[in-house]
């Protein structure tokens, strides 16, 4: 078993709810059940899969476990973009969603080409 707790991409899938948390505070209470709900499910997700992944034995189920993780960053983004878009949530300056989405994304695509350059 890899110890997930140490890994960069793990951590950072941590600060990712975190933003997400402090980003969903804004959308209206009726949105308590739909795209807060999503939003939340879909951030927990990114560093739930990467644990879950690393307790698999071969490779490709541990990779198999990222390119989720890496789903529900992509599904976080689209869900972020949509509530910015209908006027649901303002992004502050300083709001770190954002990046810390974008560097995730990039960091599980090394990961998974990492992996996958492994089992070639």
């Amino acid at each position: 078993m890899k110890n997930y707790k140490e890994l960069k991409v793990w951590q950072r899938g941590l600060e990712v709810v975190a933003a997400t948390y402090a980003v969903v505070h804004q959308l209206p209470r009726e949105e308590t059940y739909g795209l807060r709900s999503q939003m939340t499910r879909a951030a927990v997700s990114i560093p739930s899969n990467i644990a879950e992944g690393s307790s698999r034995a071969s490779e490709k189920e541990y990779k198999h476990f990222l390119e989720i993780a890496l789903g529900s960053c992509f599904e976080l983004d689209t869900q972020l973009i949509v509530a910015i878009n209908a006027g649901l949530i303002t992004l502050e300056p300083d709001s770190d969603l954002p990046g810390l989405l974008e560097e995730e994304i990039k960091m599980l695509h090394g990961f998974i080409n990492r992996l996958s350059a492994v089992n070639q």
